[in-house]
């Protein structure tokens, strides 16, 4: 079956107020899956499922709503509500040492959400790339402010930001980036939107 939708929320009835109801479950999803925390001790950089969100709202969502909700939920949890990882919120959570990965959230969600409306997402062979741009660009972002926010090099050194904000994260995120990208492409394969017909 062939479709029109550029991305998969296009699928959803246009009803009043759809959009705003995407960006608000965008964020919410990232609120959850945010705590599902392994805490490491080396690094105040803590392992989440976080970055699947992001990749899958970027997806689904499109550029411009997904950046809206990772806005959204940057500045939820910059008001107090407890939507980061741990449960924590707050100025300083919103603005400390993960500030970077924060802002990369947006970045990463908007630069997937862009390849998505370019029916990237359609299959596993080109759904994984896109997601490990994505991951890419949280590292990027991330570890750039952790090495500011902490007087770090960023990579040179036997501790180094890379060491601490990105290195203990590359199985694990890869793993998100495979499992993002099944996700999707699997998804437009059940819908039948796999084919690139009807644009």
């Amino acid at each position: 079956m062939a479709t029109s939708a550029i991305v998969m929320s296009d699928l959803l009835p246009r009803v009043r107020a759809r959009s705003a109801v995407l960006v608000l479950g965008g964020a919410l999803l990232t609120a959850a899956l945010a705590q599902v925390e392994i805490p490491l001790g080396f690094t105040p950089v803590p392992l989440t499922l976080q970055t699947f969100s992001v990749l899958l709202v970027g997806a689904v969502l499109g550029a411009r709503l997904a950046a809206a909700s990772m806005g959204l939920y940057w500045a939820m949890g910059l008001v107090g509500l407890p939507f980061y990882a741990g449960g924590s919120g707050g100025w300083d959570a919103g603005t400390g040492a993960t500030l970077g990965y924060l802002v990369g959230f947006v970045a990463a969600a908007a630069a997937v959400g862009a390849l998505a409306e370019r029916r990237q997402d359609r299959s596993f062979a080109t759904s994984l790339p896109a997601m490990l741009l994505g991951s890419a660009i949280v590292y990027a972002l991330g570890s750039a402010w952790l090495s500011i926010e902490l007087g770090l090099p960023l990579a040179t050194g036997e501790r180094n930001a890379i060491s601490l904000g990105v290195a203990p994260f590359l199985v694990g995120d890869a793993i998100k980036a495979v499992a993002a990208a099944a996700c999707t492409s699997g998804a437009w394969a059940a819908i039948g939107g796999r084919a690139d017909r009807g644009a």
